[in-house]
């Protein structure tokens, strides 16, 4: 029997290639994720392991809590660190955001890489430092900076240049560069960009004098690493924390490895939707392959083949379709990762030297889930291809009897699907649970959504495609009528191949439902809130700004009220929240709905006194007057009471989960900068008040003036960015659907040859054969988007209430573009099967079995 299904498989060839490419997308989605990813955590620990190669032991603040900032501590650490017995040298360093400024205002930056302020103590142990020098000198005073070689590449910085630096989001500043470094090997950290100031100005700079941020530390000849840690720690102040290198090496990589995995993920579940979609192509078009074969398994079961034999024949070819396609997706998913990583180095982020890491990890599960998922789809076909009598050998157009449960196949859809949005309000609206429970109840849901509506769509096929095929009737004329009664013809295997595409137009209709709930709901909450003229925040809209750029915009007299708002972390009942911190003026500019006090609380808030919102105050049973004790993320704690509650509304929340004053704020927490200023002005907007705020903000190049309008356009232009990422993300798996409509279409074509080649003898021409398979292909298409549409829409309903209740609103241009894209995908498809069956030659077909 292997021989047998081998040498059907190679028979076949065409088949096994259409088969096999919706296998091939899904597994090179698999492959290029985990080569992807593999190699950015390759990439993160080379910088990691270059930045702490020449130190025996790192010291490092310690975060008070959570993933709040470890927070600097006294320099005078390290005169104690130097002094221990089994120290040989030690050097101290602080470190910021500091951004090259081009001669036209705009912010230099390689790609997504981050600019990174340094610092250097060339008095110190240098050798300690990555930092290598190329050329020049090392910075000694304030008017100097090193900058590294790749910046200084593509800058064509020389030595001896003014160059224009923004430390921490503020004002410009000019600079002779000194020297020229590399870190370590390698031009640039990764594409970031370095200024690196000697270590006196950096702590000006960064705000930390008489502060470090980390302590480098060689030990003496015999003295291990382990027993150097042990030393330091004894002379530690508070909140301070010693590793050896390689554990702080391994900190670091983990701290990125958490996002890391977020990433790997949320690519992988794009993988297993298209792996998802190319087993409902696999299981139809083994199960119309098997309805062609009937004959050929009736006569194997005459000449003794057993229904196991027949069964193990038919999985034996899933199998092998299974593993051919795994491996080229495998190294299709390879290349894909080779283009990314040609966009990261044309972005300016480079990856590790060594190149693309691919793991044995990679081949292994590529392969293991690529052959599992054709397997299981195999099954059914498998199972079918069983239940062929060996009397329909000699039988003409028999066909396979249907099974036992076939007649109770709508109600156990509808169980399907009822018990399939079951597990989906357990995992979004039922509380208590953790979030991988929570997470896997909605994905095994919303995946038996998908299955409970296949196998519902048989039912429904056959009087949708009637209508839906309508059009066609006055349309195509002759090829249109046969077009429709084609899909009416079999409307399980119609269904079946349009359910490979209602999986992908459901999942972006849900998408795009939601993302326009979202901007509704930010649009009115901007809107309602809003009172003021302008909104200043950083260029790209998520970074804080300096208060500098606040306090010039006060101190120029422009504007009648300028209010800015901090944000920090802090502690409170042992639950990590955001803290923010209130200018007064705020109490003007922005409208709350207040459950405890009003606008007024805003603007009388005293050193003491906080604005909490009411699902706080709720969950911890506040009222006004209530105690609280804040722990900042320096580890000091203060005792708060509660002014007021909010209400705060469905997105874009204005302030914090629990919310000080400024001058409070500023007391608190470190380097206070703006997540936003609101600004007003008299007379309102106009040319001459924005070009007048303009000039005041020009040397701030990272602040960005926004009028309300530009806010809310900012606003949908970021939600529909990532709508338009998971589109491009989702469209893998309408391609396999298109695949699987070429599959169906050509398989069916070598069944109507008979067909085909009698209406070319009555009269058909090519032209008309050809539009009769288009607009079936086209009809297949619409059935997908009939289905797939409204279920999305229900999916999103779903989702929309467990996610803050957001507006419940359907984008009507956005589907009629997905209704416009479905019969795009129909005319695709039919390509290749329309010009296939308008070339059968007459004679041949009408002699074909």
């Amino acid at each position: 029997m292997i021989g047998v299904s081998l040498k059907g498989i190679l028979g076949r060839k065409l088949r096994l290639v259409l088969t096999s490419l919706a296998v091939v997308m899904g597994v090179a989605m698999v492959s290029g994720t985990y080569v992807l990813t593999d190699t950015i955590d390759s990439g993160v620990r080379s910088v990691y392991a270059v930045a702490y190669a020449n130190a025996d032991a790192i010291v490092t603040g310690k975060a008070v809590f959570g993933h709040a900032a470890a927070p600097s501590f006294p320099a005078a650490t390290l005169a104690r660190i130097e002094h221990l017995p089994g120290v040989a040298s030690a050097s101290g360093s602080v470190g910021g955001s500091a951004q090259f400024v081009n001669p036209n205002g705009t912010v230099v930056a390689h790609g997504s890489a981050p600019g990174l302020g340094l610092s250097i103590n060339p008095t110190g142990a240098v050798r300690l430092s990555p930092l290598k020098l190329v050329s020049g000198n090392w910075p000694s005073t304030p008017g100097e900076l090193a900058v590294d070689a790749n910046t200084a590449h593509l800058q064509h910085y020389r030595l001896g240049q003014r160059v224009s630096v923004i430390v921490n989001g503020g004002s410009e500043h000019r600079y002779t560069v000194s020297g020229i470094a590399d870190f370590g090997n390698s031009a640039s950290p990764a594409g970031a960009t370095l200024a690196i100031f000697d270590l006196p100005t950096a702590q000006k700079l960064f705000g930390e004098q008489g502060e470090l941020d980390q302590i480098d530390v060689a030990a003496k000849p015999g003295v291990s690493n382990t027993a150097l840690v042990s030393q330091i720690r004894l002379v530690l102040p508070p909140h301070t924390q010693a590793r050896t290198s390689a554990q702080q090496t391994q900190t670091e990589v983990n701290n990125v490895g958490s996002l890391l995995s977020t990433l790997r993920y949320f690519l992988l579940a794009f993988g297993g939707i298209a792996l998802f979609v190319g087993g409902f192509v696999i299981a139809n078009t083994l199960s119309i392959t098997v309805a062609q074969r009937t004959r050929e398994f009736a006569t194997l079961r005459t000449l003794g083949a057993s229904a196991r034999q027949v069964r193990l024949e038919v999985l034996l070819e899933g199998f092998v379709t299974g593993l051919v396609a795994s491996v080229v997706g495998l190294f299709v998913g390879l290349g894909l990762a080779r283009g990314l990583e040609a966009l990261f180095a044309a972005t300016g982020s480079t990856l590790p030297p060594e190149g693309l890491v691919f793991a044995t990890r990679t081949v292994i599960v590529s392969l293991v889930v690529g052959t599992v998922v054709t397997v299981l789809a195999s099954l059914r076909p498998a199972l079918r291809a069983t239940r062929i009598p060996p009397i329909a050998a000699v039988r003409e157009g028999s066909v396979l009897p249907p099974s036992r449960l076939a007649r109770f196949g709508p109600e156990i859809a509808l169980l399907v699907c009822a018990g399939a949005v079951a597990l989906i309000c357990l995992g979004a609206f039922v509380s208590g649970l953790a979030t991988g429970p929570r997470l896997l109840l909605v994905g095994v849901g919303v995946l038996a959504v998908f299955v409970g509506v296949a196998m519902a769509a048989p039912t429904v096929a056959r009087p949708l495609a009637l209508v839906l095929g309508w059009p066609a009737t006055r349309i195509g004329g002759a090829a249109g009528r046969l077009a429709r009664s084609n899909a009416t013809r079999n409307p399980s295997r119609t269904a079946s191949t349009a359910a490979a595409l209602m999986i992908g137009l459901a999942l972006v209709t849900a998408f795009a439902v939601l993302g326009q709930g979202l901007k509704q709901s930010v649009i009115g909450s901007v809107k309602d809130e809003f009172r003021g003229d302008y909104v200043l925040t950083s260029v790209n809209g998520f970074t804080p700004t300096s208060t500098a750029s606040e306090t010039a915009l006060r101190q120029a007299g422009v504007a009648t009220v300028v209010a800015g708002e901090r944000s920090g972390q802090g502690r409170a009942f042992g639950q990590t929240l955001q803290v923010a911190g209130l200018d007064p003026g705020l109490s003007k500019l922005l409208q709350l709905r207040w459950k405890a006090g009003t606008n007024n609380a805003i603007a009388s808030l005293d050193t003491d006194g906080a604005i909490i919102d009411n699902s706080f105050a709720t969950t911890h049973h506040l009222t006004v007057g209530s105690p609280i004790n804040l722990e900042t993320t320096t580890g000091r704690t203060v005792r708060l009471h509660v002014d007021a509650i909010f209400t705060p509304p469905e997105a874009e929340d204005p302030l914090g989960t629990l919310s000080i004053s400024a001058r409070s704020f500023d007391a608190l927490y470190p380097h206070p900068e703006n997540v936003f200023t609101l600004i007003s002005t008299p007379g309102g907007v106009t040319a001459a008040n924005t070009a007048a705020l303009n000039r005041t903000l020009a040397p701030f190049p990272n602040a960005n003036l926004q009028t309300e309008q530009q806010f809310i356009n900012s606003q949908e232009a970021s939600i529909t960015n990532l709508l338009n990422l998971l589109y491009i993300l989702l469209a893998l798996s309408i391609i396999v659907s298109l695949f699987g409509i070429v599959n169906t279409l050509v398989l069916t074509v070598f069944e109507r040859t008979r067909e085909l080649g009698m209406l070319r003898a009555i009269g058909m021409t090519r032209r008309q054969t050809r539009r009769m398979i288009r607009h079936e292909a086209v009809i297949t298409a619409l059935l997908g988007a009939a289905l797939g549409i409204p279920v999305g829409v229900g999916l999103a309903a779903l989702f929309g209430r467990a996610l803050k209740n957001l507006p419940f609103s359907i984008p009507w241009g956005t589907l009629i573009v997905f209704i416009i894209a479905a019969i795009l995908v129909g005319l695709l498809a039919a390509i290749f099967p329309a010009r296939r069956a308008s070339r059968l030659n007459i004679l041949n077909a009408l002699q074909y079995e």
